[in-house]
C-alpha cells in the first residue's frame, strides 16, 4: 500500500441518547438531509460528508471545559479491504479492539487509546 492512503472519506459518529433528535437539530443548523434509523441516524451534506449519531444506553453527556466525564465521539474511515486496512493500521501503532460487534466494520484503539472504526461502506 506504499503511495496509497489506508482510508478515505472520515465520518465522525457522536455518541447519545436520542440518535434522531439530534441528527434533526444539526440537519437544522447546517441543512443537510437527515436519515434516521432506530438507534442511529446521519445527516449528509449534498457533497457527501456527513456525521452520524449513535444511541448509547445510560448515556452521561460531556462537561465543557472540565472534561470529567470526556468527550463521546469516535471516527469511522471507509476502506476497500478490512484485511489489508487492519493490517496497515496495526503497522503505524493502532491495537485491535476485543469486542468486535460486527462484520461489515472493525472496531480498533489508535496509539492515544481513543476508538476508532475502519468500515466498508
Amino acid at each position: 500500500m506504499a503511495g496509497m492512503a489506508i482510508a478515505r472519506f472520515p465520518s465522525i459518529v457522536i455518541d447519545c441518547p436520542d440518535p434522531g433528535a439530534l441528527a434533526r437539530f444539526y440537519g437544522a443548523m447546517l441543512e443537510w438531509k437527515v436519515d434516521v434509523s432506530p438507534d442511529w441516524a446521519e445527516v449528509r451534506a449534498e457533497y457527501g460528508q456527513c456525521i452520524s449519531f449513535q444511541q448509547v444506553d445510560e448515556y452521561t453527556p460531556p462537561v465543557w471545559p472540565t472534561q470529567e466525564p470526556p468527550q463521546q465521539m469516535h471516527l469511522d474511515v471507509i476502506v476497500d479491504n478490512l484485511d489489508a486496512a487492519e493490517a496497515a493500521v496495526l503497522d503505524l501503532g493502532a491495537t485491535k479492539h476485543p469486542h468486535q460487534p460486527g462484520t461489515s466494520f472493525r472496531v480498533f484503539l489508535d496509539p492515544a487509546g481513543h476508538p476508532f472504526c475502519l468500515c466498508l461502506n
